[in-house]
């Protein structure tokens, strides 16, 4: 290491400091709700190559601590000078912008004629274009239906601003002064980044910030392989589910076989479904270490080492395979909006291939869905059409080895912060009739699963739109593990309680009428650990809290509660006739699909799908579902091979 150990130290806070001025210069600037009070952004200080050194940990999203914005830097024509700031929305242009709606940002930071760093981040437009008001909706099947794309270009030469590319955009989307506010705030977070790199200079020589910079990335690669250390060698399954692979489409498998191998790990996706036919696919270009397929990772990481330093280092001891034409590498021009709906059970399928390798360290999973609700209505004050950002309708943590899982906002999705109701009903013509916790929604457990979020709303403006991208879990269920119950699924109803009432499922686009409600309940977190091994009083706490009902105390953790107390003697009569819970608990839906698309199923799906090419097999396979779905009686590798030929 070229930096002595207390100089690092010294340095690596000093850069987290950085990126947190910047992540505050683009938190108090935006314009949007979505990224003012929901925090949907990131920030990165990245060495002379593009490579994520240090974020900050406390504003924004985190999803991203390794990102790699190399690919993207050298694709921007012409090279770099100072003042030079580059942007991109493109998913598939360098494969660092995600869906069209992320604007990725970096600007070269230049000493002596030499680019020592870049500041970079990213925020998520509510808007850009497209099909559909918020631009993101599963019923949109190839890129181009997903709004303006910007291939990796200049914004700024030389500090000055290209109007005509500004115009281009703001010309192509639903709302350009907000847009347009955004971007400004994005400016300025990395113009503070460049200010901030250069400090450091000041305070400890170039030299010594470039060889702390690639310390950093080897000290948070060391500690990675610390933790991969300290696990059992071996292979381990895992697979989950997208409840659909598009509108009313067959469950979506995402498949992950683990490989530890003293402190490295490869992360093998193959068996996962071909890309599908909507906006759920997520694009990597196939990169090793993309930094959408290890979210999980820096989750886990995280978990087991808690003071772990995360940047792009973190990721070299893990490798990807991530197949051609599958849903984690789809080919272009497929739509890849809705990644993130993808992206949750992908950590999802993360968390629990590594909960196999340390069960008693990792929790259940979470909730696993965090629809997004956005309104496009013209507001009655000023007679103008907006689209605003409701709210984020995120559900419960897993329960963890130490305690239950968090309530309402749990696990890898607790960035995402809730818009206070006041400045929501006083951007967009909405009005919240209910916001809070859902009563036994948590999985049981010994430790149980956070309880779900209900938000009920509604509007009095004429034609408008909802969309509530990410809507999902509302068939599979989050997992319990070590005998735990899984989470409760999520429900989506328009008009609940009217003789109008009608189940919305997973749909993520509707047209509101006047007066109209809409319901939305997230999924909660599941169990961990036989629920009749919870204390009674435990259960009593939940009871008075409101958290569980006391019939769902008696049903599911044998605790019976007679006038606000504990009876005893009933609770011990009750929990002497249960059987003890272990292992693992999918739910209902899962159980039921799995008797019929076993192991052996989906190796013959994988074997017919291979022998076509990748544009064809999400078509392929929705008509080999169609086909086992109408032979009940028959094998369903019988089906498919006949289907076949």
């Amino acid at each position: 290491m070229r930096t002595d150990p207390v100089t690092l130290q010294v340095l690596r806070n000093h850069c987290r400091a950085a990126a947190e001025s910047m992540a505050t210069t683009l938190y108090r600037t935006a314009h949007s709700t979505f990224v003012k009070e929901t925090e949907d952004f990131t920030i990165q200080l990245l060495d002379a190559q593009g490579k994520t050194c240090a974020v900050p940990l406390d504003l924004g999203a985190t999803w991203y601590p390794g990102v790699d914005y190399e690919a993207a830097i050298g694709l921007v024509p012409g090279g770099y000078e100072a003042g030079d700031i580059a942007m991109t929305s493109d998913p598939y242009s360098g494969y660092l912008s995600t869906h069209s709606p992320d604007t990725n940002m970096w600007k070269p930071v230049f000493h002596e004629g030499e680019i020592i760093a870049f500041a970079g981040g990213h925020i998520h437009n509510v808007d850009v274009g497209g099909a559909v008001p918020a631009s993101l909706s599963r019923t949109l099947t190839e890129v181009h239906q997903e709004g303006l794309r910007v291939p990796p270009s200049k914004l700024y030469r030389a500090g000055k601003l290209d109007e005509t590319m500004l115009r281009m955009m703001l010309t192509n989307v639903r709302v350009p002064e907000q847009n347009w506010g955004d971007l400004k705030a994005l400016v300025a977070a990395v113009n503070t980044g460049e200010r901030r790199i250069l400090d450091l200079v000041r305070r400890f020589g170039v030299q010594t910030l470039k060889d702390g910079l690639a310390d950093l990335l080897d000290y948070g690669e060391a500690q990675a392989r610390a933790v991969l250390a300290g696990l059992p060698d071996g292979t381990y399954h895992f697979a989950d589910y997208c409840d659909e692979d598009g509108v009313g489409g067959d469950p979506l498998r995402l498949k992950l076989t683990l490989r530890i191998q003293g402190d490295s790990a490869e992360l093998d996706f193959t068996g996962t479904d071909p890309q599908t036919l909507c906006s759920m696919n997520v694009p990597t270009g196939g990169h090793p270490r993309h930094s959408l397929i290890l979210v999980g990772v820096y989750y886990v990481l995280s978990a087991l080492s808690p003071n772990i330093t995360l940047n792009f280092g973190t990721t070299r001891p893990f490798t990807c395979i991530l197949p051609e034409g599958s849903v984690v590498n789809p080919a272009h021009p497929a739509a890849v909006g809705m990644r993130s709906l993808t992206c949750a059970r992908l950590r999802s399928l993360v968390f629990g291939a590594f909960a196999q390798a340390a069960p008693e360290r990792l929790p259940a999973a979470p909730a696993g869905s965090s629809s997004i609700i956005n309104l496009a209505a013209e507001h009655p004050r000023t007679g103008r059409r907006v689209i605003a950002a409701v709210a984020p309708i995120v559900g419960g943590g897993g329960g963890m080895p130490h305690r239950d899982g968090t309530d309402g906002s749990g696990a890898d999705a607790a960035y995402l912060k809730n818009s206070p109701i006041e400045i929501t009903e006083s951007e967009a013509p909405v009005r919240i009739l209910r916001y809070g916790l859902m009563p036994d929604t948590g999985g049981a457990g010994a430790h149980r699963g956070g309880l779900a979020t209900v938000l009920e709303f509604t509007t009095d403006a004429p034609n408008a739109t909802v969309t509530a991208r990410n809507r999902d879990r509302s068939i599979f269920q989050p997992w319990g593990i070590l005998g735990g119950k899984p989470g409760a699924a999520s429900t989506f109803v328009l008009n609940p309680g009217t003789a109008r009432e009608k189940d919305l499922r997973n749909t993520d686009l509707l047209d509101l009428g006047p007066g109209e409600v809409v319901r939305i309940v997230s999924p909660g977190g599941g169990g961990r650990g036989d629920p009749a091994t919870r204390a009674p009083a435990a259960v009593l706490r939940d009871v008075r809290a409101g958290r569980l009902t006391e019939e769902a105390a008696e049903r599911d953790y044998a605790v019976v509660i007679r006038k606000g107390v504990v009876d005893e003697p009933a609770t011990a009569a009750l929990r002497a006739g249960r059987q003890p819970r272990q292992g693992f608990d999918g739910g209902e839906a899962r159980r039921g699909h799995e008797a019929r698309w076993d192991a052996a199923a989906y190796a013959a799906l994988a074997e017919a799908l291979a022998k076509v090419p990748a544009s064809r097999r999400g078509w392929l396979k929705r008509k080999l579902f169609a086909a086992v779905r109408g032979a009940p009686e028959q094998e369903p590798r019988a089906v498919i091979a006949a289907a076949v030929a």
